[in-house]
């Protein structure tokens, strides 16, 4: 038996902050666009350039949250909820390619570096600084529901990590003189954005896989079916990921013949709601009951 319930998802919560976050992002990605071309330095490109990836990935968690607030239809009986997986499976390409070419551009200053104007490359990085410390303010409740939000989270952080590598830049080149600093700045941004776009991406292959969700332990979950009166096993047990905030799972319990003929499956599928309630979302719930006699192999293939 299933349960229709509306699947409203984890990221939908946080579209306002979604918004504002990305509002600030395009500020701070103008502010050092322009810092970086008049002082010449290109960890201020660099760092704008991933604010570019990381206002495209924030426009598309928002674009994926508003897919995914559209109601089921017959063609599509999960509506359109894995839009979000699909938007944090682009960023992560985004974040990958991004990081990759900053890399790249950053060795390419340290052979040949060019005049920095460091007081002003100095400021836009605070500015920068600052904001992304806002940002992640503002994401970091719900990175920890939603995957749409986790990316955004995570691109920010590579910012803040990033303008911080780019305000020691700016300190080494006004005390030293040295302009080296300014191309490693870059490497260390690019070094710091990639393997980040590797555990996102990781995270959205668990889902997109359809793996037991992080934290769902099955055996204590068969265990505690078969724990429920009038239970003989249990086969075909599955748990997945819809999207973020919406675990699901089915199974196939066996009962005997005569439970199900005076008409006590309410009774058991209410203890198996009960049973599961304190350890997994049981409103994405499916249990088949079945009698042993319409099992046959299938029961020592699936156990």
């Amino acid at each position: 038996m299933g349960h229709d319930h509306s699947h409203s998802t984890a990221a939908q919560a946080h579209r306002g902050r979604l918004l504002a976050v990305l509002v600030l992002t395009l500020v701070v990605l103008v502010v050092e666009v322009v810092g970086g071309l008049v002082s010449g330095s290109f960890a201020l490109i660099a760092d704008a350039g991933h604010m570019l990836t990381d206002a495209a990935g924030v426009g598309l968690a928002l674009g994926a949250t508003a897919l995914a607030a559209r109601p089921a239809t017959a063609a599509r009986t999960f509506g359109w909820q894995r839009a979000e997986i699909l938007a944090a499976l682009v960023n992560g390409l985004v974040i990958a390619a991004v990081g990759i070419g900053v890399i790249i551009g950053g060795i390419r200053r340290i052979a040949t570096p060019g005049e920095v104007e460091a007081g002003l490359m100095l400021a836009v990085a605070v500015v920068g600084l600052t904001a992304n410390a806002v940002g992640l303010m503002l994401l970091r409740r719900g990175q920890e529901e939603s995957l749409t939000v986790r990316g955004a989270y995570l691109e920010v952080l590579g910012d803040l990590l990033g303008s911080a590598a780019v305000v020691a830049a700016a300190l080494v080149v006004m005390a030293t003189g040295y302009l080296r600093a300014d191309g490693i700045a870059s490497v260390l941004i690019g070094l710091m954005i990639v393997p980040r776009a590797v555990a996102l991406l990781r995270e959205v292959g668990t889902v997109l896989l359809e793996a037991t969700p992080r934290g769902v332990d099955l055996d204590a979950i068969r265990a505690h079916i078969c724990g429920v009166p009038g239970v003989l096993g249990v086969h075909d047990l599955h748990a997945w990921t819809i999207t973020s905030g919406v675990p699901v799972l089915s199974a196939h319990v066996e009962v005997p013949d005569e439970l199900l003929s005076r008409g006590e499956a309410g009774r058991v599928l209410g203890d198996l709601r009960h049973c599961l309630a304190g350890h997994f979302d049981v409103d994405h719930c499916t249990f088949q009951l079945e009698p042993p006699s319409t099992t046959g192999s299938e029961h020592h293939a699936h156990a």
